[in-house]
């Protein structure tokens, strides 16, 4: 074990300056705090907690005092020594560019050479271009990592970003997530965040829906369709629809997630974390899955949003009437083009993002594999939108087959019958009706539900 004076050098190496660290008397006193005025100093100020404080403060006072240093030491360094014999595949006690590639390979997370070596530089010290057992713990000692799934988390997508659509491919959680009970509070954050978002854009999503159902009658002008619902039914009729898309959030977040889990384990084994083209997989057979559950809550959302005043009484009165006058069929209208759909966004919505991570690493990459939360929120957001104008389309047709028997005179058409009645009626420009309310809606969807996201975790106690 490393004596008191080179972890204490190791410390003032590595701990900003506005964190404490105090040695007096004889012995040793360590204490690691955020707050120095905890520590017998004056303070500089609030500032976020440690993550080493958090994991090795046994008896949660909010300090680390030397016994629980050298606790967290010892468990961590056996725990970093598991870590590099399982990375050192070839046992010649030597981290390579290879073995980096070949591990985040195994985790879904493929690096191009150039992208290797500039995460090992972060580590190497001696200049051979390998990371040896004293390189590895140096660098890893005061950081709680526990294995090569943290250093993958950074590229996976570990943002929520939610533009209202239910077809993104869920996150995967690390094994630490899982063992802490981290991930029940990512969802539970998620979805908090997903009703702020859908109800501060229910406005333009009300909008899309209308153009999306009535073409050309609503016109393409975003804010005389806006004036027109306020004419038509006052302010509150803005929100029509949207209480029943924020309830739900909840049971697709929970299907979803636990069919992603099952189906994971299939393809990949309990503990093995999944490729993107595995991914791809799992997520779009998860989203079907999900989709296929809470379907008749989507007809009903679109049915409420459309609605007129007077025309329903609620959410039960509007399932009571449409059970009566069309059949239990009727909450699966237009569930085969949102089946499709989910293919062409999942799929364009993973690539674009690795693309885009690809792309990041090679050029502006120095030293850290961390792109930090801006280069991630721009990645998952330009994704997003790709993913929407591809399935865009089949969307449009799956509102309008939702629709159309509460349309008076709209033609009662199969998937294949709207596609052709659009295009001879509208053209091709006609299956992306209501695409610029859609747009529109994105970047403030995505900066409501980040905000809200990253405070109700911290709320929660720290879920990421």
């Amino acid at each position: 074990m490393l004596c008191c004076a080179v972890l204490l050098s190791h410390i003032f190496m590595v701990l900003p300056l506005h964190h404490s660290v105090w040695c007096c008397g004889d012995g040793v006193m360590l204490c690691i705090s955020p707050d120095l005025s905890r520590c017998g100093l004056p303070s500089l100020g609030s500032a976020p907690d440690l993550e080493i404080v958090r994991v090795g403060d046994t008896d949660q006072d909010g300090e680390l005092d030397f016994q629980e240093f050298c606790q967290y030491l010892r468990s961590h360094e056996k725990q970093l020594r598991l870590m590099f014999r399982s990375l050192d595949r070839n046992n010649d006690g030597q981290i390579d560019v290879g073995e980096i590639q070949q591990a985040l390979h195994s985790l879904g997370v493929d690096v191009t050479t150039e992208q290797a070596f500039t995460i090992l530089q972060g580590i190497d010290r001696d200049g051979t271009m390998t990371i040896d057992w004293n390189e590895w713990r140096d660098h890893f000692l005061l950081n709680p990592l526990t294995n090569m799934e943290d250093i993958a988390h950074y590229w996976k997508h570990s943002v929520v970003l939610d533009i209202g659509e239910s077809l993104t491919v869920p996150d995967e959680f690390s094994e630490r997530e899982r063992r802490s009970g981290g991930w029940w509070k990512q969802l539970i954050a998620g979805a908090i965040a997903g009703a702020v978002s859908r109800t501060g854009t229910a406005p333009l999503d009300r909008l899309k829906v209308f153009l999306q159902v009535q073409g050309g009658t609503l016109g393409w002008r975003v804010l005389g369709g806006l004036r027109g619902m306020v004419q038509e039914g006052g302010v509150r009729s803005l929100w029509r629809g949207n209480g029943i898309n924020v309830l739900k959030i909840a049971p697709e977040t929970a299907i979803k997630f636990m069919a992603y889990e099952q189906i994971k384990r299939v393809i990949r084994g309990k503990e093995g974390s999944l490729r993107v083209h595995e991914r791809f997989i799992a997520g779009s057979l998860a989203g079907a899955t999900a989709q296929t559950v809470i379907y008749p809550m989507e007809v009903l959302k679109t049915r409420l949003t459309l609605r007129r005043t007077g025309q329903y009484s609620g959410m039960m009165d509007c399932a009571g009437q449409i059970l009566r006058r069309e059949g239990l069929r009727a909450f699966y209208k237009g569930y085969l083009p949102n089946m499709l759909g989910i293919i062409p966004y999942a799929g364009i919505d993973l690539a674009v993002y690795e693309t885009l991570k690809t792309s990041w690493l090679q050029r502006y990459s120095a030293g850290s594999p961390d792109p930090g939360v801006l280069v991630l929120l721009g990645c998952g957001t330009v994704s997003s939108t790709c993913g929407q104008l591809a399935s865009y389309p089949l969307a449009l047709i799956r509102t309008r087959m939702q629709a159309q028997a509460s349309v008076e005179g709209a033609p009662q058409l199969s998937m294949v019958g709207q596609f052709r009645h659009i295009v001879s009626r509208e053209g091709l420009p006609g299956l992306y009706r209501g695409l610029a309310p859609n747009f529109l809606k994105v970047i403030p969807a995505v900066s409501i539900s980040y905000v809200v996201y990253e405070n109700t975790k911290r709320v929660l106690g720290g879920a990421g």
